[in-house]
């Protein structure tokens, strides 16, 4: 290994638990299949520590509009109301296309 590769690796920091974990089920969350169905069905891998899945499993329960449906095997059902209009997130082009009203007073 090289001295430019070797410090490249020095610099990297370890992920946690939590935090593969929570990528893990956000990737799953924002999947297109499971934003076109507005659910998602989370399973829990052997690797995932109990203290892990827990606290991603706590803050998940913490978020307005999510419902949680616990599985038999494990797993963990999610489902969320599609945005609607008033939820969605303008584009920047969208924003400078709305027509601008003079305040009233």
């Amino acid at each position: 290994m090289g001295k430019a590769q070797k410090n490249k690796t020095v610099g990297r920091a370890e992920m946690s638990g939590v935090e593969r974990l929570g990528l893990r089920v956000s990737a799953m969350i924002n999947s297109p299949r499971a934003q076109d169905r507005c659910a998602a069905l989370i399973h829990r891998m052997e690797a995932d520590q109990d203290a892990d899945w827990e606290e991603v499993m706590s803050r998940i329960a913490e978020t307005d509009g999510v419902s949680m449906v616990f599985q038999d095997d494990g797993g963990v059902l999610l489902e969320w109301e599609a945005p609607t209009d008033e939820d969605r997130v303008l584009e920047l082009g969208e924003v400078e296309a709305l027509e601008v009203e003079e305040a009233p007073f």
